[in-house]
């Protein structure tokens, strides 16, 4: 008598059996498709709590240097990719964002910071 599958094994089968059915381009699709699904029925509240969920499970199985490689991998790639202008452009956006969230107060507080160091 044959073994039988337990229904993890039985998935997984499947699940390879689709992958090799259904090439790279149906699932960045269906994965599309799911994305713009989910963004119409839910609001940035939930993205903000899926979020910070993600980054506290982030949090706990990784440590400093861990966000130290990946912190230099991505500032690699970005450099890679992009040119004066660009950092230019989002520095002033930065910027105008910065100024338009503070007030008076928020920069003479943080001027008296960086006098004292």
């Amino acid at each position: 008598m044959a073994d039988k599958m337990t229904r993890e094994e039985a998935g997984q089968k499947g699940g390879q059996a689709n992958s090799e059915k259904h090439g790279k381009d149906f699932y960045q699709e269906i994965g599309s498709k799911g994305g713009k699904s989910t963004a119409k029925n839910h609001d940035k509240e939930f993205y903000q709590e899926i979020g910070e969920k993600g980054g506290e499970a982030t949090a706990d199985n990784h440590d400093k240097e861990f966000y130290q490689e990946i912190g230099e991998k991505g500032g690699e790639a970005t450099a890679d990719n992009h040119d004066k202008e660009f950092y230019q452009e989002i520095g002033q956006k930065g910027g105008e964002a910065t100024s338009n969230n503070h007030d008076k107060e928020f920069y003479q507080e943080i001027g008296s910071k960086g006098g004292k160091n």
